[in-house]
């Protein structure tokens, strides 16, 4: 049964850099001994992690170090290597490698007992529909979880069993994956337009909040060179634009509508507030309610170690097949442009074990925060 403050994990995507979100949740482990999450949420690599971490639930330590481990065993030669067909397949990448990553180290059977016996309320995952260009938010519910799913026409809500091709859809990069089938419909990662699903869970119940981004950072803003930015440069900025922004901006609603409501306590008598709660009710069929957030996201430039890293290990990089040569060859570049594109593809295990333990470190950072979080 979920407790009376649910408290809601969101992941967000971000390619590699999804390593950094395992960090957080091993510093959680770590500093707490037992996290116990009601919801969790995730979008691209997010759906990835949150999946396996809802298919261990059930463990006190979530399972993290077999993530963890999961997280280091990446190797360019292996999961960044060219597609054998990329025209006819779409996609730069083969996304063998990813799938084999998804459907074993994720144990499905453990998962939809946890859902089914009520140890985790839900999971979902956020993919665009190619052909309607919506949202899909797949929501896989405990038989006693309430979700009120949103009223926005650019959503589409859907309550699945979560599987395996529910996750590699929300994490098709276009052009870098070939697009996924779910029930006769094509889709693509969600990160496009829903990179960190914060509000299915508020519609779920989560009354708290923690949220592991590696995208939101001031230390990855950086000065576009003039007169003309490097494309390299630009495709950085463009994901970032794309995966960032809108992170940032539901962080910043969250505040606001968390003051607004405070003023409204304090000004409203008890009728009055339930009359702008059944209006509310009535337009989004839910009312708003203040929400704690603990948010997480890299303290260190992930643009620039991934830049580093690869200066550091050029030479053994370019003994690591297609993408190591392509990585390693334009190294010079990438550091010259000062891009945070490189620290999307470098699925490499020396660089994400450097992410693991950076999201360690900023949880550590802010144990007596977290301890006093998770009390609440």
């Amino acid at each position: 049964m979920a407790r009376s403050s649910p408290i809601a994990l969101v992941l967000s995507g971000g390619g590699a850099r999804g390593a950094y979100e395992a960090g957080v949740v091993a510093g959680l482990v770590e500093v707490l001994g037992a996290p116990r999450f009601d919801l969790m949420a995730g979008t691209s690599v997010g759906a990835i992690n949150a999946s396996y971490l809802a298919s261990h639930a059930h463990r006190d330590d979530l399972g993290i170090d077999h993530l963890v481990t999961l997280w280091g065993g990446l190797g360019l030669r292996s999961h960044l290597r060219l597609a054998r067909h990329p025209l006819q397949q779409h996609a730069l990448l083969d996304v063998r490698p990813f799938e084999e990553v998804v459907r074993t180290g994720v144990d499905w059977a453990r998962l939809a007992e946890n859902i089914d016996g009520g140890t985790l309320q839900g999971l979902f995952v956020a993919a665009l529909q190619v052909d309607s260009g919506r949202t899909a938010v797949f929501a896989d519910l405990a038989p006693d979880a309430r979700w009120v799913p949103s009223k926005d026409p650019q959503r589409h809500a859907s309550c699945a069993r979560l599987t395996a091709e529910h996750v590699l859809a929300s994490a098709a990069i276009p052009g870098v994956f070939p697009p996924r089938a779910v029930d006769g419909r094509l889709y693509y990662d969600g990160g496009l337009r829903f990179n960190t699903p914060i509000s299915p869970v508020l519609r779920a119940g989560a009354e708290r909040l923690v949220v592991a981004s590696p995208l939101h950072a001031a230390a990855d803003a950086e000065v576009v060179p003039a007169p003309t930015p490097d494309p390299l440069f630009l495709a950085g900025k463009m994901l970032h634009a794309v995966l960032l922004d809108p992170f940032a901006y539901d962080l910043q609603v969250l505040d606001r509508f968390n003051e607004l409501l405070a003023v409204l306590d304090d000004t409203l008598d008890g009728a009055e507030r339930d009359r702008f709660d059944a209006r509310c009710i009535e337009l989004r069929g839910t009312a708003y309610r203040q929400v704690e957030a603990l948010v997480f996201s890299p303290s260190q430039d992930l643009g620039r170690l991934g830049v580093d890293y690869l200066r550091r290990n050029r030479r053994r990089l370019l003994r690591q097949g297609l993408g190591g040569l392509l990585l390693a060859m334009g190294s010079r570049r990438l550091a010259a442009s000062g891009t945070d594109l490189v620290s999307y593809l470098l699925f490499d295990g020396g660089y994400t074990r450097q992410l693991v333990a950076l999201g360690r470190h900023d949880v550590w950072a802010r144990a007596a925060e977290v301890r006093a979080f998770f009390r609440g």
